[in-house]
């Protein structure tokens, strides 16, 4: 028995480099899980964010036009850019404007007629520039902002698109023309 103990008997260099090279797979393996694993979360919380971000805005945007009484003076809404006259705001204009390029944008606002990139940004990641779409009043409607934004984190995979549409109405703004008057014709607002 102590002959045995005294054995200088152990593992091969052959069987150690075996060991070696499988648990080299093994934990090679479960890294590119934890990865990947990683990664998928990041990404899901970038889009999290990005769609949390567009319906605070489009919120905050809701707020601002149910106290407008139309377009500021002069200016009409533009696809990209909406100024309105806001009693209940300081200053008593608000204007929000897109800016970006390629399939980035992103949504400003700013209390005052000039609006840019260098305003509170409230989203990031909008795929068009082109989010408004403005209907004057008539005797049989009050204005109404009709707001399209398009999130994508990642603009080359559309399938991870999220779009916030909505036609919001200027509650204080006025009818106009007299009765029997007819619909205005207009193009069809984008949603």
């Amino acid at each position: 028995m102590i002959s045995r103990l005294r054995g200088e008997g152990g593992y091969s260099l052959i069987e150690m480099l075996t060991v070696i090279a499988i648990l080299g797979i093994v934990i090679g393996g479960l890294a590119t899980l934890l990865e990947q694993g990683s990664n998928a979360e990041l990404d899901m919380n970038n889009r999290f964010q990005a769609q949390l971000n567009a319906r605070v805005a489009l919120d905050k945007l809701r707020r601002d036009l149910h106290c407008a009484s139309g377009p500021h003076t002069g200016v009409t809404p533009t696809a990209t850019s909406v100024t309105l006259d806001v009693p209940c705001a300081a200053g008593g204009v608000i204007s929000w404007c897109t800016s970006g390029s390629a399939s980035n944008y992103g949504l400003y606002r700013n209390l005052g007629t000039t609006c840019s990139s260098s305003n509170a940004k409230f989203i990031r990641y909008l795929t068009t520039g082109n989010i408004f779409w403005y209907d004057p009043q008539w005797t049989g409607s009050l204005a109404k902002l009709h707001v399209d934004l398009k999130v994508n984190v990642r603009p080359t995979k559309t399938v991870d698109l999220y779009e916030l549409c909505d036609g919001i109405v200027l509650r204080n703004s006025q009818r106009v023309g007299s009765q029997g008057t007819t619909i205005p014709s207009s193009p069809a607002a984008p949603c």
